[in-house]
């Protein structure tokens, strides 16, 4: 049996005597979705960083595909096939669309071509044709990210994510701040995108968890209380009084 594009084992860091993270292992199932849930201060955010490579554990190691790469910095770990979003948008403001995710793509180009004229980039250049495409912003690639409406920058976020055709992308709240109507064609998108690639999320909205994930991973207090199916997470006893607040 093939390894796991993506496992988690034992992860642990302290902050200041206090564990963030306390012993958190996980597989991560080819094309699937993945996601991570659980109350605010829970260690989800954290547990993204030791995964992809912004913090190091004090514990435990990160595997993909089988191979270790615990601790790698992210760089290291994008050329792994990890890739991430972050929970603020993290985009050039003052550039257009269209370089934003041009830049992203360029790692896709070999090596010899990295000092080359932009109109070189081949590769990238499809790359982005085929991501303003597929995320709605084709009309918009000359525009700054700036004039974009919040919804479109966070699609523009997770497109940048996807541009190096990574294995693993890894999503944290995709959704946040987005109107009603955003909020259902960002899942709709997340959703097509497990054909091609790993996604692993964290997500604040439960209903959308509960209708887009595979996998649901329930962390409380630093630890994993639960893991299942959504159906099984939801009816788990434990889940329900920690984060639901059922008793």
């Amino acid at each position: 049996m093939s390894a796991p594009v993506l496992e988690a084992r034992n992860l642990s860091i302290s902050f200041g005597g206090v564990r963030a993270v306390d012993g958190v292992s996980f597989i991560a199932r080819r094309n699937r979705i993945t996601t991570i849930i659980g109350p605010n201060g829970a260690g989800k955010s954290t547990l993204f960083n030791l995964i992809s490579g912004a913090l190091r554990p004090h514990l435990g190691s990160v595997f993909v595909e089988g191979i270790e790469h615990t601790g790698a910095p992210p760089y290291r770990m994008l050329a792994a096939g990890v890739a991430r979003s972050f929970q603020i948008t993290n985009l050039f403001f003052e550039l257009p669309v269209v370089e934003n995710l041009r830049l992203a793509a360029q790692v896709l180009e070999l090596q010899g071509k990295a000092l080359m004229p932009i109109a070189a980039s081949g590769i990238a250049h499809t790359r982005v044709a085929e991501l303003l495409a597929r995320f709605g912003l084709a009309d918009k690639a000359e525009f700054s990210v700036a004039q974009l409406s919040h919804g479109e920058q966070r699609r523009l976020e997770v497109a940048v994510a996807l541009a190096c055709r990574p294995k693993v992308l890894m999503l944290d709240e995709p959704t946040q701040g987005m109107s009603h109507g955003d909020t259902g064609e960002t899942a709709a998108l997340i959703k097509s995108l497990a054909d091609e690639v790993t996604v692993l999320l964290i997500e604040h909205d439960i209903g959308l968890v509960m209708s887009l994930s595979d996998h649901v991973i329930v962390m409380h207090q630093g630890r994993k209380l639960a893991e299942g199916t959504p159906a099984a997470v939801r009816a788990n006893p434990a889940v329900q009084t920690a984060y639901f607040g059922h008793s």
